[in-house]
């Protein structure tokens, strides 16, 4: 961590405050106050020419006459003076600053010019700036207090980032009732610098964050926002709270920071393929909170209730149900075990109700079955003060048993007087613990949901499916000939013709532009058939009587033709009508009607939409929203979250739909989402499936020109699975390999490659003799986020299993233009030149994502790797703090 970029803005050796002020009532004298008194070790030195002496330090006027340059700067003076500031500093030498003054993007144009100004400085002298308009920064393990709220935070393990200045100083003020602790409170403000992306990337090494919760409202980075929270959930539990959720409450979010809010339904997307979990309100996000400093991790959401009376657990079981919490089914061997140690009269089931006169025994009996269930993912164990209860005896037992299951026990002690002692046991015990059963309910739910959500997040879908291989270039022929016509919405029949190049079944198509063309159409056809009118400018057809469905004969062709043009002109005066289309009317008495559709949201790009079709869509507002790419696991969850998905089942006398052909368009939806950048939007609407499959009956696109980019993948917030970089190999022994990016699944057959590698080789790669990956570092070696990082693997078939001969990797640098990699060949293997073509491979890649360096370190006993490095045209150094260690290094 001490190498990383934000490493002295968030763990300053020295802090310069500029407008610093005796008086209480500025932000900088409050916050130059804090820094004093706050416990911070570092040097303070206070910034504003209107003192000489203040509060018995010696005051600086300018940047330039400080005696150094410190680490940070925190700037809190009106917004005009600023970029003055900024620059001052940047001749100091200072590199990075938190900027607190308000009066930027959030008033409006004036306000964006001195934002714009700001930047460019910063950016002229390198410097990182957090801010402006916000709170500041504390880090409480090294006493740091560069914020104008009342207190400091106590130490602890919770990270809190948030847009909100405000919201931070709520959570601070209850975090310091409740005992919760952080090791840093970042307040974000405006990001017009550093965003929420790079924030994260920082916390997600430091070792002293466990979790993180997040307040946002905006986001202006979308990939590096989503990369860097795959990232993190990968390796710490995040909750959020996402405002914007309604339209007003978007538009107030953007005045607030500037920031897009962008569509609440993408962003659910979002955190489901984020593998994170979030929330709604300010109470759910402090009752995670205290969950999370904890360190509960359900690994399920089956839950199980506890409680000594009926009322209550009737409570908890509705809201259960509400939130989408299953109630555990208890196993037979834990029901034995409830029969011999509860009364007769208890509830046989759960909830558990152990009687209302139960002691500290019924409640150890209950938990200890319950959490013995392999059925059980949680338990909520509730009280009642009652008579004979005796709670602070329940809750000692509840805690000891608590300590022998790694499973969560949640606990709610109802009441107040007569449970305020077990309440501060559980408290002083870090088990989670609230007055009423629904904020425990809605928690557990909250992380049960980051279980499923890492499901998500394992999923690595490539650009391309399995199927039959697309016509893409036929299909950027269609797109590239509208454009080059100045159009952006396709025709009827470009539209299907662009679905067939991606093999989705389409509805046989032809236009007609008079009503004698139309009839002889119709004939050739075959009756009956469906008429609709072609027009750029009309996209619902429907709402403007534009369809005519069942014409069996010529004349009802040639009559239908001249009303439906009278109808249409009525309607839509100004619309050019290009004549219309004719297609077969398709007779499927099984059919659901059903939608997909591509959207492109402002922050989160193009998202795969699935529910229920026809022209009622609008009003039935029933879909789904998935971010791209997708594959079959994806899909299926995608259609499971619609109420349509229910009808698509066997149903009265209809038989089951063909999900699997659903399914399959949805891949190739996909696909297309991939390969042509260019595609705005998409409706297959209606889409007809039935158990026969599925066919699309009609089709509307809409195309946007894209400036050129190297990165063929920019316009997706989720790098899909690079499946073009998979090669085929052939090693001087003769052996067939195949070379190929690394995916979430390789987990285990990695654990084997370290396992079978020799001690030599272990400590050669991972300078300490491992003798497997930890969890954690499984995950972070397997689980590749192909934006920022490369994994190359050597592998070839044994006995039906593949197996790894060998893996080169690169991550990229914080400054990214560079570039460290790191290679390891299995012992049996080397000497087949593995190593050499899967460094000029490697290399090859990081030049084309346009990095300009790689480097490494190497043990100077590495002699093999070193000398390979060296006919690779690397050059080698002496590293300045260890000499066993050399630096290579080589232009790209």
């Amino acid at each position: 961590m001490s190498s990383h970029y934000l490493h002295p803005l968030l763990n300053p050796r020295s802090v310069a405050v500029f407008g610093a002020s005796a008086r209480e009532d500025s932000v900088a004298g409050v916050i130059y106050a804090n820094l004093r008194k706050s416990g911070f070790t570092g040097q303070v030195y206070p910034v504003n020419p209107k003192y000489e002496v203040l509060l018995g330090e010696k005051c600086y006027a300018y940047a330039s006459d400080l005696p150094e340059s410190p680490d940070l700067a925190i700037i809190a003076t009106p917004a005009p003076t600023v970029a003055q500031i900024m620059e001052d500093c940047g001749k100091r030498g200072v590199r990075n600053v938190v900027v607190l003054s308000a009066g930027f993007r959030e008033i409006g144009p004036k306000g964006v010019e001195l934002e714009e100004a700001i930047t460019a400085m910063a950016r002229k002298h390198g410097i990182r700036f957090i801010g402006p308009n916000c709170l500041g920064i504390q880090r409480p393990a090294i006493g740091l207090n560069a914020t104008f709220a009342l207190g400091t935070a106590l130490p602890g393990d919770l990270a809190l980032v948030s847009q909100s200045g405000a919201l931070c100083t709520a959570m601070l003020d209850w975090a310091e009732s409740n005992s919760i602790g952080f090791s840093s409170v970042i307040s974000t403000g405006a990001s017009a610098d550093l965003d929420f992306g790079e924030i994260l990337d920082y916390l997600a090494y430091d070792p002293q964050t466990k979790g993180i919760l997040l307040y946002i409202e905006g986001i202006r980075d979308a990939r590096r926002f989503m990369s860097a929270l795959r990232n993190v959930s990968r390796l710490k539990p995040i909750v959020m709270i996402k405002v914007g959720r309604h339209e007003a409450g978007s538009k107030a979010a953007q005045s607030h920071t500037g920031a897009l809010a962008g569509s609440d339904a993408v962003f659910d997307a979002l955190v489901r393929r984020a593998g994170v979990v979030r929330v709604k309100t300010i109470m759910q996000l402090f009752a995670c909170a205290r969950a999370l400093s904890t360190h509960i991790k359900p690994t399920g959401n089956r839950l199980a209730i506890v409680t000594n009376g009926g009322g209550p657990g009737v409570m908890a079981t509705d809201l259960a149900i509400d939130v989408g919490v299953r109630l555990a089914e208890l196993s037979e061997p834990t029901l034995d075990k409830l029969n011999q140690a509860l009364p007769p009269t208890w509830s046989h089931g759960n909830p558990i109700d152990v009687i209302g006169d139960a002691g500290a025994d019924r409640y150890r009996a209950a938990l200890e079955a319950c959490l013995a269930d392999p059925g059980v993912d949680g338990v909520l164990t509730m009280l009642t003060p009652q008579a004979m209860t005796k709670p602070t005896e329940a809750a000692q037992a509840v805690i000891e048993v608590a300590r022998q299951s790694e499973k969560p026990v949640l606990t709610c002690w109802m009441g107040e007087s007569q449970v305020s002692d077990g309440r501060k046991l559980f408290k002083e015990a870090g088990i989670p613990y609230f007055s009423t059963p629904e904020p425990a309910v809605e928690v557990f739910s909250f992380l049960s949901a980051f279980y499923e959500n890492q499901r998500q997040l394992m999923q690595s879908p490539a650009s391309l499916t399995e199927q039959a291989e697309p016509d893409v270039e036929g299909a950027r022929m269609i797109v590239e000939n509208a454009l080059a016509q100045g159009r952006h919405t396709l025709t009827e029949v470009e539209s299907k013709s662009l679905l067939a190049s991606f093999h989705i079944p389409v509805a046989q198509t032809l236009i007609a532009r008079d009503a004698t063309e139309a009839m002889l159409m119709a004939q050739q056809m075959g009756f009956p058939v469906v008429m609709k009118i072609n027009s750029q400018q009309i996209s619902h057809k429907s709402d403007v009587g534009g369809v005519r469905l069942g014409l069996s004969s010529g004349q009802a062709v040639r009559g239908a033709f001249m009303g439906m043009m009278a109808e249409v002109h009525k309607h839509q005066p100004d619309a050019k009508l290009d004549g219309v289309v004719i297609e077969p009317m398709v007779t499927r008495p099984n059919a659901r009607e059903v939608l997909i559709g591509v959207a492109t949201d402002p922050v989160l790009g193009p998202v795969i939409m699935f529910g229920a079709g026809g022209v009622d869509v609008e009003a039935v507002q029933d879909r789904a929203v998935a971010l791209p790419p997708l594959n079959h696991y994806l899909a299926d969850d995608l259609i499971k979250r619609t109420r349509v998905h229910k009808l698509l089942g066997k149903f009265r006398n209809r038989p089951a739909a063909d999900i699997q052909a659903l399914e399959k368009i949805l891949l190739r939806v996909s696909e297309m989402v991939c390969a042509l950048p260019w595609l705005e939007e998409l409706d297959i609407n209606p889409l007809l499936v039935d158990e026969h499959g599925a066919l699309a009956a009609d089709a509307r696109i809409i195309i946007r020109s894209r400036a050129p980019s190297a990165d063929r993948y920019s316009h997706m917030a989720i790098h899909p699975y690079p499946a073009h970089l998979v090669t085929q190999w052939q090693l001087p022994n003769g052996a067939d390999v195949t070379i190929r990016p690394m995916r979430p699944e390789d987990a285990e057959m990695t654990q084997n490659f370290v396992r079978g590698l020799s001690s030599e080789t272990k400590y050669f790669r991972y300078m300490d003799a491992v003798q497997e990956l930890s969890p954690s570092m499984l995950v972070r070696l397997t689980q590749i986020d192909y934006d920022r990082e490369m994994a190359l693997l050597v592998v070839t078939e044994q006995d039906g299993k593949q197996i790894e001969l060998g893996v080169a990797r690169y991550a990229v640098n914080p400054d990214g233009t560079s570039c460290e990699f790191a290679l390891v060949v299995d012992d049996q293997w080397q000497h087949q030149g593995i190593g050499h073509k899967l460094m000029d491979v490697l290399m090859d890649l990081a030049r084309a994502k346009g990095l300009r360096r790689i480097e490494g370190e190497v043990l100077k006993t590495n002699t093999r790797m070193l000398k390979l490095c060296t006919g690779l045209g690397f050059k080698t150094e002496a590293h300045p703090e260890d000499d066993s260690v050399r630096i290579i290094s080589r232009a790209l």
